[in-house]
């Protein structure tokens, strides 16, 4: 059978933080109620159109998937189960923040099938966590993490935040070692950008000031020396991982693998045919309420577009992208697609190829978009 992953979205949150622009906001337990049986019904829907494909990977994200009452996830678990082919082994993902996941929900999530956590942490440091909108404090997180361990969960994932407003290296590297005592199998660290619309970019002068760009960087690379150091992997741009606990759902998008997306604004790519739901609430209900008509606007995507994802997303893995799969996927040899923009960056030591690979150096890393842009039409 061909491997499929899903994507549930859980559009809620007890807060929206100040830095945040995904689809996420605060609800009602009616309004919660009324979408999680929209999300059933258009799960349920469209398994006939995977019928032919076994479930290798589940991600539970938001929002704040864990703030919702522990039987839902066991019930969307329950839907899924039942109505796809599920892999025994399958990789089961749900997103938590501290403040709103209590011992006993974790309890009922590794009952139901989940066997990997990904907490957000984002600093070990209460004023930045403030700073940033989060609803939990340090203490806050060292408990939920003990709770998670005591429960049994083996594969966990820390969500870090660099490149805060007023953060110096000091307080990033204390940030770094406070969560390495602790040995989580997976650490994602991501550096803060400035999106339009958040709380942070309307109001960016009543924070203190960014780090410069050079201190970033510097931060960035500290970040990388530190985790090898203490036996982590960069497997991608952002991820870190001890050996065996790299995401395998999160690998999928970057190796433009099978994945369906279920919920308000959920993308989908499944054999090169791309679509997302509707982000307005109201509207997603009412089309889950009627799941037959239940229609998407689908892209079917051009051999150029797949080629262009192909390295892009690629590239964002350290170890690069094949040369044979690349012709295997679109008989042709990468050179004659994109030997001009291969040799540019190779001659800046920006990117380095051999025979059967090619991948960024450490330079061509800390300027992967501006590499990445060369890649599209």
């Amino acid at each position: 059978m061909k491997s499929l992953s899903v994507y549930i979205h859980i559009p809620f949150c007890a807060k929206k933080c100040n830095y945040c622009d995904f689809l996420s906001a605060p609800a009602t337990a009616e309004k919660r109620k009324q979408y999680l049986s929209a999300l059933k019904s258009e799960m349920q829907a469209e398994a006939k159109r995977y019928e032919d494909f076994c479930v290798k990977s589940v991600f539970f994200g938001g929002g704040t998937p864990s703030i919702l009452e522990a039987q839902a996830i066991t019930e969307l678990l329950e839907v899924l189960k039942t109505a796809y082919h599920m892999d025994t082994q399958a990789e089961i993902t749900l997103e938590m923040n501290p403040a709103t996941a209590t011992k006993e929900k974790m309890e009922s999530w590794k009952k139901a099938g989940v066997n990997r956590l990904s907490i957000g942490l984002q600093s070990a440091h209460d004023e930045e966590l403030k700073m940033l909108g989060r609803i939990h404090c340090y203490a806050d997180f060292l408990e939920s993490y003990q709770n998670a361990r005591e429960v049994g969960f083996t594969n966990v994932n820390i969500d870090l935040m660099s490149g805060l407003p007023g953060q110096d290296m000091k307080k990033w590297e204390d940030t770094l070692q406070k969560v390495l005592a602790l040995k989580p199998e997976h650490i994602s660290a991501y550096s803060l950008i400035i999106e339009e619309g958040t709380e942070i970019c309307q109001n960016i002068e009543r924070y203190p000031a960014l780090p410069s760009e050079e201190e970033d960087r510097k931060m960035y690379q500290r970040t990388k020396e530190i985790l090898k150091e203490n036996g982590y992997t960069r497997y991608e741009i952002s991820n870190y991982a001890k050996e065996g606990y790299e995401c395998k759902h999160n690998c999928v998008y970057w190796q433009r693998g099978n994945y369906v997306g279920f919920g308000l604004g959920a993308a989908s790519m499944v054999e090169n045919v791309r679509w997302t739901n509707t982000c307005d609430f109201d509207s997603y209900l009412a089309k889950c309420k009627q799941p037959s008509d239940f229609q998407k606007e689908k892209q079917v995507l051009t051999q150029r577009d797949c080629m262009e994802e192909f390295m892009f997303l690629g590239l964002r893995m350290i170890q690069g992208v094949k040369k044979a799969d690349f012709e295997r996927f679109f008989s042709k040899t990468m050179e004659e697609v994109y030997g001009k923009v291969l040799a540019k960056w190779e001659a800046q030591h920006m990117l380095y190829q051999d025979e059967s690979h090619v991948w960024l150096s450490e330079q061509g890393i800390d300027v992967s978009n501006v590499i990445f842009s060369d890649f599209l039409a």
